[in-house]
């Protein structure tokens, strides 16, 4: 008996073209011709999930997907600096929420996430025909794993099954719709993938981290598209699914907290090995890393500062650096092998910086290297900003460095139970907000809270999670997105807690409609 399945990928191209109004795709993946018959079905659907992973790895960059996140939160902003990192106001009107339909990095976005969506859908329509369970789960959570972060960031899903013709405009999802579409994809995932620990891979405790997530914003996300700032209705149903799939992650053994002293061990550069909390990750080698996880520390690091290659740009901003306590360990430590070559240390770099002999380093100009907490994000000094290294720089090898770029995490399905109890789900196995909080906290090396109410908490995540790509995602569902912070000094209109469909996209899918109030 001959099967032979038939998905020509180079048909997704055109889609791609068609609903996303791409400029950039990624050919390299997409413009083979596939066909899998019986003898080399598995390999060829082997062959044909790694280029699905493979999606994953734009968004380790720092822009795009990323860019958008965590610019127009109140932990990043992007300053310019005399003729530097300007860039037409790209990082200043992400900070601002002043972007339109034609931003960069809005594009940037739209293209990666629906590229990772289409190919995914390939893959798992390829693996449903061949009777491919394994690869079909681990596809479907791909998929919905592209598929929540569109959702997140603009609220409508152009979808095309694997069997549409490419000259056919592709349906568009609403935000209600697509959530359910997750819902589906992460069901069959969770009862299809293995539960064995394994980060770099999909597995059924990756799943039900995305489930919880999924849930936990599901008020936000069907919420009426007039309102997609709030205020929001967290059903006590929503946060019992949080919860259950919280529980059953603690309950499989496979994860414990870092100890304490040892928060870094989870960006490290042997970060699979060293740390308990990882739940889905990129994986790197040293010297055959894939995606940009070593823009992490470029993108923040002054031009002289040792291992070179910084790029001078991104910081954090004054209030946020203020929220952690002076001994909590996520601030600031010590890394063996780094800072005792270097001088640097992992967290955050405020005031003069030196050496790993005590020297100052100076800035171009020849001064004392020090960055200061406050800066102006249009006009801003060389050395304005505190600086964040959240990934430790290999030493051996920082173009090209061996640290697990981090997706998801033990830390935050802790953080995720704790609130979902605070929105009214039923607490299980004797955990309060509280007693979850103070888990979390006496591994960083610091106090209880006390009470945890709503306001703490969103802090606490701030404080665990910067500039681990979520925090919009978390403002949003606190309600305080669109709020005043730093160098964004008005109230945000409430429609800009979604952002806007590329006009690209707009233009050759006539299915899109633009998002309220853009």
């Amino acid at each position: 008996m001959n099967t032979t399945l038939k998905f020509p990928l180079l048909a997704a191209s055109a889609l791609l073209i068609a609903s996303a109004g791409c400029t950039n795709l990624e050919d390299r993946v997409l413009d083979r011709p596939t066909t899998i018959d019986a003898g080399g079905a598995s390999a060829n659907l082997e062959q044909l999930l790694n280029g699905a992973y493979q999606q994953l790895n734009p968004l380790t960059d720092q822009a795009n997907t990323y860019a958008m996140e965590e610019h127009s939160s109140d932990e990043m902003m992007g300053p310019t600096r005399g003729t530097d990192w300007d860039d037409f106001g790209t990082w200043r009107r992400l900070h601002q929420h002043t972007w339109d339909a034609t931003h960069n990095q809005i594009i940037g976005a739209w293209n990666q996430l629906n590229t990772g969506l289409f190919r995914t859908t390939e893959v798992a329509a390829a693996a449903a025909t061949a009777n491919n369970t394994s690869v079909q789960a681990q596809a479907r959570f791909l998929r919905a794993f592209f598929m929540f972060n569109i959702v997140d960031l603009y609220g409508q899903v152009p979808f095309r099954e694997a069997t549409d013709s490419f000259d056919t405009n592709p349906r568009v999802l609403s935000r209600t719709e697509a959530t359910q579409f997750i819902i589906d994809d992460l069901t069959y995932a969770i009862a299809n993938l293995p539960a064995t620990k394994s980060p770099g891979r999909a597995t059924r405790d990756a799943a039900r981290f995305l489930m919880a997530k999924v849930y936990l914003n599901r008020a936000v996300f069907t919420n009426s598209p007039q309102t997609p700032a709030g205020p929001f209705t967290f059903p006590a149903a929503d946060m019992n699914q949080v919860i259950a799939n919280c529980d059953a992650i603690i309950a499989s053994g496979n994860y414990s907290l870092e100890p304490a002293g040892q928060y870094f061990d989870n960006f490290h550069w042997d970060n699979t090995t060293l740390s308990n909390e990882l739940i889905f990750v990129i994986q790197n080698e040293r010297g055959a890393a894939v995606g940009s996880v070593q823009n992490r520390y470029r993108m923040t690091m002054h031009y002289n500062q040792p291992f070179g290659g910084g790029w001078n740009g991104f910081t954090t901003l004054a209030n946020f650096y203020q929220s952690f306590d002076a001994n909590d360990q996520r601030r600031s430590a010590a890394i063996p092998g780094m800072t005792d070559s270097t001088g640097i240390r992992a967290g955050f770099l405020a005031g003069v910086q030196t050496d790993k002999n005590g020297r100052q380093l100076t800035d171009r100009a020849g001064n004392p290297l020090n960055f200061t907490p406050q800066l102006n994000l249009l006009y801003a000094g060389e050395a304005s900003g505190i600086r964040v290294i959240k990934y430790p720089i290999d030493p051996v090898r920082p173009d090209n460095p061996g640290n697990d770029y981090v997706f998801f995490r033990y830390a935050d399905v802790l953080l995720m139970k704790a609130e979902a109890i605070l929105r009214g789900g039923t607490a299980t196995n004797g955990a309060t907000p509280a007693s979850l909080v103070t888990q979390l906290r006496t591994a960083r090396g610091v106090a209880a809270l006390g009470t945890v109410t709503l306001e703490n908490l969103l802090a606490e995540r701030g404080r665990e999670l910067y500039w681990e790509g979520w925090r919009r995602n978390d403002m949003i569902r606190f309600g305080t997105f669109t709020q005043p912070f730093d160098q964004k000094p008005s109230v945000t209109p409430d429609y800009r807690a979604v952002y806007p469909i590329p006009q690209q996209a707009l233009d050759t899918n006539p299915n899109l409609k633009q998002n309220i109030g853009y």
